[in-house]
């Protein structure tokens, strides 16, 4: 080949691979927000009530919700909704493209008038008994979030064990189970459920993983040294320690 066409061919191939450099550049996607930063902009979402807000101090959300692992597109199932508030910071995360289910054994007044002032077509309500609490025709679900309320289902005619399979069986492979509960002490076993509110950490984790969990990650964001753990945990006078537990159903 002629040195003059070589040249040619050399800066044909060199322009070509600018302008392809160029177009990577014009049609890169943008930035993609971070965990926290999805967090922020969920907690500061206008539909939150004044009460989501006031809850928020024992709560942290802005480190919860990155420790569910929760992304927008997301089929999320909350179980024991209440009021919402959990509820309604996971449907604010898996967005439009998302999925929110929230359990409860029957309509309640914050829940109602929760969607009644902002509704949401993302945010699906669930009235089924604590037992059997996945609909049938349900899919399987990417994340499940049970919030303050283990301890109670021991003094309630629930059989866990079997309650835990089912929701084992409810996630897809590599599906989280995020629970969060106020803690008893250490080696107390269940005996302050129904007088403290609390139960100790270890009895949540052991039954858990009988149902074919892997504990993946403990959180202290919610962790209060402060608290005693011999004082009930609806006597609102402390910042109750909790434990944040994240299972995985492997893959």
């Amino acid at each position: 080949m002629p040195a003059r066409r070589r040249r040619q061919q050399s800066r044909w191939i060199g322009a070509a691979l600018v302008a392809a450099v160029i177009a990577g550049c014009a049609t890169s996607p943008p930035d993609v927000p971070s965990a926290e930063e999805r967090a922020q902009r969920v907690v500061g979402s206008p539909i939150r009530t004044d009460q989501d807000r006031r809850m928020d101090a024992s709560r942290d959300p802005l480190r919860f919700l990155p420790f569910t692992g929760v992304a927008p597109g997301m089929v999320v199932f909350d179980l024991s909704a209440g009021g919402g508030y959990t509820s309604q910071l996971m449907a604010l995360s898996v967005g439009p493209t998302g999925r929110l289910y929230a359990q409860r054994p029957q309509p309640g007044d914050a829940l109602t008038k929760r969607l009644a002032d902002n509704p949401q077509p993302n945010f699906i309500v669930v009235y089924r008994p604590f037992a059997d609490p996945i609909p049938p025709d349900a899919p399987r679900f990417d994340l499940i979030t049970f919030v303050n309320n283990y301890h109670d289902f021991v003094n309630a005619p629930i059989d866990r064990a079997q309650l835990n399979r089912r929701l084992f069986d409810a996630l897809k492979p590599g599906g989280r189970f995020v629970i969060v509960d106020h803690a008893a002490l250490p080696g107390s076993g269940t005996s302050s459920t129904r007088t403290l509110h609390r139960i100790d950490e270890a009895v949540v984790v052991a039954e858990v993983r009988q149902a074919g969990f892997v504990l993946e990650a403990e959180g202290q964001f919610l962790r209060h040294p402060d608290d005693p753990r011999t004082v009930s945990s609806g006597d609102g006078a402390i910042l109750t320690d909790k434990f944040a537990l994240r299972f995985v159903k492997p893959r």
